[in-house]
């Protein structure tokens, strides 16, 4: 019996990779506590999508546990043992705001959670697969030192520099830059994944991500802008963007692209590897173009304002060069462009707003 164990579950990665994981003939369990909903409301509650995937995956089998819990995490790793094949660690505070109200609360859920999780895994199943969702935050602000360049709607890279063709790769440095506590949390956890195959010759890697999103994200105002943004232009909720002029960059990978590049990781993995996994070239907007794709779905402007103080450690242009991972998984490709994801996120969430509506 193959077990893959996915955390974060509920949330937009985690049930992406649920799916993909039961579609690919493995057993999944799920391990995700709704703290997203104590983070960041009610409204970002990731309920839901638990009991979607419940009704929806055969045999998927849901834990209500906290990944800091060191008791129930070896409980849950000793009792499937060498059958399980991945540990997707999806789990996390994903928020720089928010990182800030608490620090010690995202430091242990991001580092010592996933400090946690690998010894679980040592322990009980050191054939498995670990891969981690990182951040392309553990690079801080050293991304808005590159030579950018004003157009109408967003900043650029200057074109003579070698991340301009296909996006920043993994020889950026992490040291000597501002983070927010949350990126150092998230380099923490990253590092941990890394030594782990490292050191002890586990099968790790970490996917540094730029903007995951996809039509299942519980979007908040501090966290995942794409789905919230078209939850404001759906609902007519007034949208703040912060600094930049609006033109800040940032690419988009879907989530079913994500998982599927997971999958790929944990048929054939490695120790100890980085990716830097975002939707690259393919795939990426400005605020200022993400906010004209909401509305020409819509068919109305939207209620947005603009304040010139930006958020600590947000970057003003981010595009992800996925070529590392493409040459060492040929066979993985993109399904979503960043069109096909707008769209998808506009009919989805105006489902859910509509079952929302009869439910009440």
């Amino acid at each position: 019996m193959a077990v893959a164990i996915v955390t974060g579950s509920a949330g937009l990665i985690g049930a992406a990779a649920v799916r993909q994981f039961s579609r690919q003939g493995v057993d999944v369990v799920g391990v995700d506590n709704d703290l997203r909903r104590y983070f960041f409301g009610e409204s970002a509650s990731t309920a839901w999508n638990r009991q979607a995937l419940e009704r929806e995956v055969p045999g998927y089998r849901h834990v209500v546990a906290d990944i800091r819990d060191e008791a129930a995490m070896n409980d849950l790793f000793r009792r499937y043992g060498r059958d399980v094949v991945a540990v997707i660690h999806a789990a996390a505070q994903p928020s720089h705001d928010w990182a800030a109200r608490e620090p010690i609360t995202d430091f242990s859920v991001n580092a010592t959670g996933t400090l946690v999780l690998l010894e679980a895994t040592r322990r009980h199943a050191p054939e498995a697969a670990f891969a981690f969702l990182s951040t392309n935050k553990v690079y801080g602000d050293t991304p808005n030192h590159l030579p950018l360049v004003e157009h109408a709607t967003r900043f650029e890279l200057d074109a003579a520099h070698p991340f301009a063709r296909h996006g920043i790769d993994e020889t950026m440095s992490i040291d000597g830059t501002l983070h927010s506590l949350f990126g150092v949390s998230k380099a923490a956890a990253d590092l941990l994944v890394q030594e782990y195959g490292r050191y002890f010759g586990l099968r790790t890697a970490c996917f540094r991500g730029g903007c995951l999103t996809g039509a299942d994200h519980s979007g908040a105002e501090l966290h995942g802008f794409l789905a919230y943004l078209m939850q404001c232009a759906l609902t007519d909720r007034p949208y703040t963007v912060f600094g930049h002029k609006a033109k800040q960059v940032r690419d988009n990978i879907h989530a079913a692209d994500l998982a599927s590049a997971l999958w790929a990781f944990v048929g054939q993995p490695r120790s100890g590897v980085v990716y830097n996994m975002g939707g690259g070239r393919h795939s990426n907007c400005s605020m200022l173009e993400a906010i004209a794709g909401c509305e020409r779905r819509t068919g109305r402007p939207m209620k947005w304002s603009y304040k010139d103080d930006a958020r600590v450690g947000d970057h003003i242009w981010w595009i992800s060069d996925t070529r590392k991972f493409q040459a060492d998984y040929p066979g993985w490709r993109y399904e979503y462009d960043l069109e096909r994801i707008l769209d998808e996120m506009h009919e989805g969430l105006a489902r859910r707003l509509r079952d929302t509506t009869h439910a009440a």
